[in-house]
């Protein structure tokens, strides 16, 4: 790639265009950008999983510290409270038993959630084995 396609192709990038993307105003690498703030939520590993889990039905606390091997309760909490103040998330309480679902506006993040745990089966061996050859 010489100069002018380095310049033409940051340009490209840089006004929110991609192969298969539509047009978008702002850029994901501009700090105030929109687009930058949903990308750091769901690049928690944990809201991640947490809102998979809840795309399969509405859940208990317990029952997601059940389903979500390795999260302890207090990062569960904290993981909840965090998508709930972005919308993704509410907080349902009757008859003294609270259950935590997806509002529309987290619906929304169910197939982009399922194309990255297909990716992750179909791949994620394959990223293991690339590390431990690295290791040795």
């Amino acid at each position: 790639m010489d100069a002018s396609e380095a310049v033409g192709t940051s340009r490209f990038l840089a006004a929110g265009y991609g192969r298969g993307m539509r047009e978008y105003s702002g850029s994901v690498f501009l700090a105030d950008c929109p687009a930058r703030l949903a990308i750091e939520i769901i690049a928690d590993k944990w809201a991640v999983v947490v809102l998979f889990a809840l795309s399969r039905k509405p859940c208990r606390h317990g029952e997601l510290v059940d389903l979500i091997g390795g999260i302890s309760r207090k990062v569960l909490t904290q993981t909840l409270r965090r998508l709930q103040g972005y919308g993704l998330v509410d907080r349902h309480a009757e008859a003294g038993k609270v259950a935590y679902v997806l509002t529309d506006l987290g619906r929304t993040l169910v197939q982009p959630i399922a194309v990255l745990t297909e990716w992750a089966h179909e791949h994620g061996a394959a990223v293991v084995g690339f590390q431990e050859s690295q290791a040795n």
